[in-house]
């Protein structure tokens, strides 16, 4: 009887144990979720960092800078872009790979990121796996720009015939080694058969810079950076590499128009959040970045800027990464494109 007692106690004991686990289980479970619910239903509490991997006045800048301050306005918490310039883009892409998760730093990427896996085997992150990827931003096509006081020709073939003659002469400035702008040279060397020099610099704007102070005497630029020292007169649009003209330049004609068929080059713009930033965070700011994009203020800035405004979104957006970085491969490859 006395030995039942005891068993009894003993199986009250074992369940008052076992329910006192599971009590604490489901507190414990509740305590770390509750601070991440919190955040994501009142995020933003404090300003966010957009990592740009670029100098300022490059045409990553030329999106995000506009775009931070509409995000600016609508958050109500400073959007603060970070300019981290250097390898192609890379090193800011490292960087921002290993920010915390939080939901309070972003990276706005480029085509160059794309392109970046055929050109630096020693790359340490993954755009498609140390990423989220949450939305394209722009798609503006690249332009062939000169120094008009360096390169007398007034058309692409006035410059291929001035290319062809002088061999070594000209030199093309890029954003950076396995770049956009690197690429779209090199191909436009292998299909007009000219021979011009590259030099890398480490981003857009300072490349820019140097063009219009005839230090170098062309570049392949993405239409966004391009488009206000076009519009001044410091250099000259020969031909936009896309299908259809641009409608802020109308009078610049199509590659394919000017005597370069199949010359086709577009630079696009995109943003990405580090791994494991918070679903909620992330959908937030996806919201907030589509209504943003459809501004007046942002939608005019786009078209100045030759782009459209883009609907690509999440995993849409994740398969077009991913489509990119194979069709860049190829072109890296076939153009026998190579780190200076």
């Amino acid at each position: 009887r006395i030995k039942n007692q005891n068993m009894a106690r003993g199986g009250d004991k074992m369940f008052t144990q076992s329910r006192f686990t599971a009590i604490l289980k489901k507190a414990l479970f509740i305590a770390c979720a509750t601070p991440l619910l919190a955040m994501a239903q009142e995020w933003p509490t404090k300003p966010i960092t957009f990592v740009v991997p670029f100098p300022a006045g490059g045409g990553t800048d030329a999106f995000a800078r506009p775009l931070a301050t509409q995000l600016t306005k609508q958050l109500g918490k400073q959007i603060i872009i970070d300019n981290r310039g250097g390898a192609g883009g890379t090193l800011g892409a490292s960087i921002a790979a290993k920010a915390a998760p939080d939901g309070y730093t972003f990276f706005v990427g480029a085509a160059h990121h794309a392109i970046a896996p055929a050109m630096y085997p020693n790359l340490d992150y993954d755009i498609e796996k140390s990423f989220i990827p949450v939305m394209l931003l722009a798609t503006p096509p690249q332009v062939v720009v000169i120094n008009a006081q360096k390169v007398p020709v007034n058309d692409l073939k006035g410059l291929i015939e001035y290319a062809k003659k002088n061999p070594a002469k000209l030199n093309y400035g890029s954003a950076g080694n396995g770049s956009a702008h690197h690429l779209a040279g090199e191909l436009f060397k292998m299909q007009t058969k000219t021979f011009i020099t590259h030099i890398p610099y480490r981003g857009a704007g300072p490349a820019l810079s140097d063009l219009i102070a005839g230090q170098v005497e062309m570049m392949f630029d993405g239409l966004g950076s391009s488009s206000q020292h076009i519009k001044s007169g410091k250099i000259k649009a020969l031909a936009v590499a896309a299908t259809k003209r641009s409608p802020a330049f109308p009078d610049v004609p199509t590659a394919a128009e000017a005597g370069v068929p199949g010359y086709v080059v577009s630079t696009w713009y995109g943003l990405w959040a580090p791994k494991g930033t918070p679903k909620d965070v992330v959908d937030k700011m996806t919201a907030e970045v589509t209504k943003a994009l459809n501004s007046p203020e942002l939608k005019n800035s786009w078209l100045n800027n030759g782009s459209d405004t883009p609907n690509l979104t999440g995993e849409a957006y994740g398969k077009f990464v991913t489509a990119e970085i194979k069709r860049w491969a190829e072109v890296a490859k076939a153009s026998g494109a190579k780190l200076d």
